[in-house]
């Protein structure tokens, strides 16, 4: 986004005479600076501009993130293993169980850490189902 926008160009007009060259090049190339003055920028925005005519310019600009993320959705399983990893930790996904005839069926499964059950999913096929257990089980570790 910042890169769309030529934030570092405009980033590197703005910096004081004194804070020049590899400095200003390293502020640039960082993608929490740019994050930042993203924010900044939106904020600013917002203040002067107000929460409509921001909202749809921010939308507009965020396009290609927005499908994207539509597109892609998060994968809630890939997250939970890297948050365990962390912990040295793994997670085991257990169907315990199912519904409906073979073609509306509906399965129940549990994320299992440490042999213990730490939250469950619900899904038209088991992956779908271990993807909402380990959407579940994430929030149930930001929760606590």
């Amino acid at each position: 986004m910042a890169e769309r926008l030529g934030l570092p160009d405009r980033l590197r007009w703005a910096a004081p005479a004194d804070y020049a060259g590899a400095a200003v090049e390293a502020l640039v190339a960082t993608e929490r600076v740019l994050a930042s003055a993203i924010e900044a920028a939106i904020g600013a925005c917002y203040l002067h501009y107000g929460y409509e005519q921001t909202a749809d310019a921010v939308v507009e600009a965020f396009a290609p993130e927005i499908e994207e993320a539509l597109q892609r959705p998060a994968d809630f399983k890939s997250a939970l293993q890297e948050h365990l990893a962390r912990r040295g930790e793994l997670v085991a996904y257990t169907v315990v169980g199912e519904e409906g005839p073979p073609h509306e069926r509906t399965f129940e499964v549990a994320a299992v850490v440490n042999s213990s059950e730490v939250a469950r999913g619900f899904g038209r096929s088991k992956k779908e189902a271990e993807q909402a257990a380990a959407e579940a089980a994430l929030e149930a570790f930001a929760a606590s």
